[in-house]
């Protein structure tokens, strides 16, 4: 990440400031300990263990854009070889730029799950060590997303490989969580996931934004409200499953 500003301080908190306009700040903290608790289960399932067919199916319903598809997702891509990729992209002791690219590689015939999965498998199961990247904090093919909105122009999240673009998402997640735990709107939950509450509620206020522009009244009312809608981008509204 090159020297200078990364974070545009100004847009993140105006963001914030709209987000606790619509979320009480004591709701912010109960999404973050559910994302504590998410973690809890996923590492259960995860770590350290050979994951079945249903454990793998589970995990799938924890994240945002696999819930409604988990176990058809199993089936083209395989039980055996899916649990085989959790364990090498969790477990291997290679480069994560290598290991994330490899398990996307595996998910080439579902490419939602291969854009979104292998940043939730590694940072709900690693909260301490990797980060969280989806499509909505940053999209390399609209170039768009929670994370662009609130960085400055010339940041460049593109990377040559899923992998390598995982790596320039993390350095930019890092910006956001110093400046955000300094300015205090990435405070809503202990390490990362504070960041995680704040840039989905970010891509909330943006989409509700678009939405209301675009959509009809009628359609905007589909829309769930601003809390509901941050669980739901970070794979908390079912926890149960």
């Amino acid at each position: 990440m090159r020297p200078g500003p990364v974070v545009d301080t100004a847009s993140a908190q105006e963001f914030m400031a709209e987000t606790l306009a619509r979320v009480p700040a004591a709701v912010l903290g109960e999404i973050a300990r559910d994302l504590a608790r998410k973690s809890a289960a996923l590492r259960a399932l995860l770590v350290d263990r050979r994951a079945e067919r249903e454990e793998l199916c589970q995990a799938l319903r924890w994240v945002f854009s696999t819930r409604r598809r988990a176990e058809g997702l199993v089936d083209v891509v395989g039980a055996e070889a899916l649990a085989d990729g959790v364990a090498d992209l969790l477990g291997s002791t290679h480069g994560v730029g290598e290991r994330f690219d490899r398990f996307a590689a595996l998910l080439a015939p579902v490419p939602e799950a291969a854009a979104d999965l292998p940043g939730e498998l590694l940072h709900f199961t690693a909260p301490d060590r990797y980060w969280l990247w989806t499509r909505w904090m940053w999209d390399p093919d609209i170039e768009t997303g929670a994370l662009r909105l609130v960085t400055t122009e010339d940041v460049d999240l593109f990377g040559d490989s899923p992998g390598q673009t995982y790596l320039r998402v993390g350095q930019a997640v890092a910006f956001v969580d110093q400046t955000g735990k300094a300015a205090g709107f990435t405070d809503a939950g202990p390490g990362l996931f504070g960041v995680d509450v704040f840039l989905a509620a970010v891509y909330g206020v943006y989409m509700n934004t678009v939405l209301r522009m675009r959509m009809t009244q009628e359609f905007n009312r589909l829309v769930p409200d601003l809390p509901n809608l941050i669980r739901r981008l970070l794979g908390v509204y079912h926890l149960e499953g």
